[in-house]
């Protein structure tokens, strides 16, 4: 190559490093953030835990939308409901892939919906499940959901200093029941183990795409007492108990087709629907896979937040006063509330969604299809003269979003009287409809979720009372506002006790529980 050449060469590239130069000094800038460390950005610096607390207070002093950088990935949190519909709804083309989560893939995760890239499989699921869950859909759960409302109410009356494990049995039937067609009657059987179990990695894995493993994957293939390798052992030591509830329900109800006697369910439904048709791994994989993610949409978030229902009574008695004065009132004492009792019964729709405000299921999109999973944008974007660079990290900060004081009067104060209309001494605030994720990555068992939440909590209030335990001078305990945080946030575990309402309460019910199992 002659000097003619190289000359020709070096001005091409030399021009081509100006054009970019020049590019990016066009280029908008990056959201606001917190001031970053050469090379590790923001590494030292970000939250161990309690993540969206933090992020909350950063946005009092950077805004809705703030910029973050852990060595070469890009975050972006947004601590608003409008930037986060503006970008993962009206933009959600840009914003509903996944990042990396080698975790939640080594684990055995990754065939259900929440944690699927965004592409022709994550259409498929999704299309499934939004046709069988959508907000019509449901109404024929409602059997479902009354029948295990009413044990529900025996379980707090009969079992009453373990709220916590009955409130799981409950979200657990219903779940059971919708997507495999199986009936839970007693508290050993091996499906209730089963979605404890798996319930257990979804909380202790770590953030999703978060961990050290998700950051450098090759941390997968180093011994356990290799420091950043914590959430890799854990991986494996677990992936057990995923693989057993995608395959053991599965089995079940295949055997159960065999012999006839197979129950309807989501499950029936796709395999009849596939009936005489070899199925290949991966449609099999896809059909265990939608079945599955009904436990995560529904079963999690449910039971995280009944006990937060629970909580939140015992610290505002209150509550639970004026929900019993307005079942009385449009219920009487010779019945139990029904589905049809729905638009007569107010206030239980906003202790309903005051629960998913006041400590949503869902504490960051992070947060969003379930819990804790961050999005990531899949093109470069500007977005209200800020620039997010393709590849980012999304992070939805729910909990920003429901402490929110330009929306919500004392946003840290449980008051279900707060959406009520003025005209009736409420505040008309609007629900926290973010409490289920944007776009394309919404929870598809949202509706379901709501519904066994609003029938759980007007049978509570027409049965039962829960009540503060008390210490060894006679005190009464009022329990702690702590919570635990992993895909789902739910309170930490705390005391209290159940009983009864009355004689006719529990007569009431043990007569509706004797017909369901005659």
């Amino acid at each position: 190559m002659d000097n003619k050449h190289i000359i020709i060469i070096l001005a091409l590239v030399g021009g081509l490093f100006v054009y970019r130069k020049r590019s990016s000094n066009k280029r908008p800038p990056l959201p606001p953030g917190p001031p970053a460390d050469p090379l590790i950005g923001h590494l030292r610096v970000m939250p161990t835990d309690n993540h969206e607390l933090v992020f909350l207070e950063w946005s009092k002093l950077y805004g809705d939308v703030m910029h973050l950088k852990v060595l070469s990935h890009n975050i972006i949190v947004l601590n608003s409901v409008e930037a986060a519909t503006d970008l993962l709804e009206k933009r959600s083309a840009l914003y509903s892939d996944r990042p990396n989560m080698t975790v939640y893939v080594e684990i055995g995760w990754d065939p259900i919906l929440v944690f699927l890239p965004y592409g022709s499989r994550f259409r498929k699921h999704r299309q499934l499940l939004h046709s069988h869950f959508g907000q019509r859909a449901i109404s024929k759960f409602q059997p479902i959901q009354l029948q295990n409302a009413l044990i529900l109410a025996q379980g707090l009356m009969d079992n009453t200093k373990d709220y916590q494990h009955v409130l799981g049995r409950y979200t657990t039937a219903i779940v059971m029941r919708v997507a495999y067609g199986h009936h839970i009657f007693s508290d050993d059987d091996e499906f209730v183990q089963i979605a404890h179990d798996s319930g257990y990695t979804l909380n202790n894995a770590g953030p999703p795409g978060g961990t050290a493993v998700d950051l450098f994957p090759i941390l997968m293939n180093f011994p356990s007492w290799f420091p950043g390798t914590h959430y890799a052992s854990f991986a494996r030591e677990w992936r057990w108990a995923v693989k057993k509830l995608c395959n053991r329900p599965y089995e079940y109800v295949k055997q159960r087709m065999a012999e006839g006697t197979a129950e309807p369910s989501f499950l029936l439904e796709q395999l009849e629907a596939t009936s005489g048709k070899k199925l290949t791994d991966d449609e099999v994989e896809d059909i265990k896979g939608c079945a599955g993610v009904i436990f995560v949409a529904g079963g999690e978030t449910t039971w995280s937040s009944l006990e937060t229902f629970f909580l939140a009574v015992l610290r505002h008695p209150e509550v639970q006063k004026k929900g019993q004065e307005e079942i009385d009132r449009v219920i009487g004492p010779d019945r139990l509330p029904t589905f049809e009792d729905y638009d007569s019964l107010p206030y239980v729709e906003c202790v309903a969604q005051e629960i998913l405000r006041y400590c949503s299921p869902i504490t960051a999109d992070m947060a969003h299809e379930h819990s804790g999973v961050p999005h990531r944008s899949t093109e470069d974007d500007i977005y209200k003269g800020m620039f997010i660079p393709k590849g980012s990290i999304i992070f939805a900060n729910i909990m920003g979003m429901s402490m929110d004081e330009s929306v919500y009067a004392e946003p840290t104060r449980f008051n279900p009287d707060r959406y009520l209309p003025k005209s009736h001494g409420g505040n008309g605030e609007p629900h926290l409809d973010a409490a289920f994720g944007f776009g394309r990555r919404i929870c598809p068992g949202r509706h379901l979720a709501v519904a066994s939440i609003w029938i759980a909590v007007a049978t509570i209030f027409a049965t039962v009372d829960i009540n503060r335990v008390k210490d060894v001078d006679g005190n009464e305990i009022t329990p702690e506002l702590e919570f635990e945080t992993g895909i789902t946030s739910r309170p930490k575990r705390f005391q209290c006790k159940t009983s009864p309402r009355s004689e006719k309460a529990s007569s009431l019910v043990a007569v509706e529980c004797a017909m369901l199992s005659g």
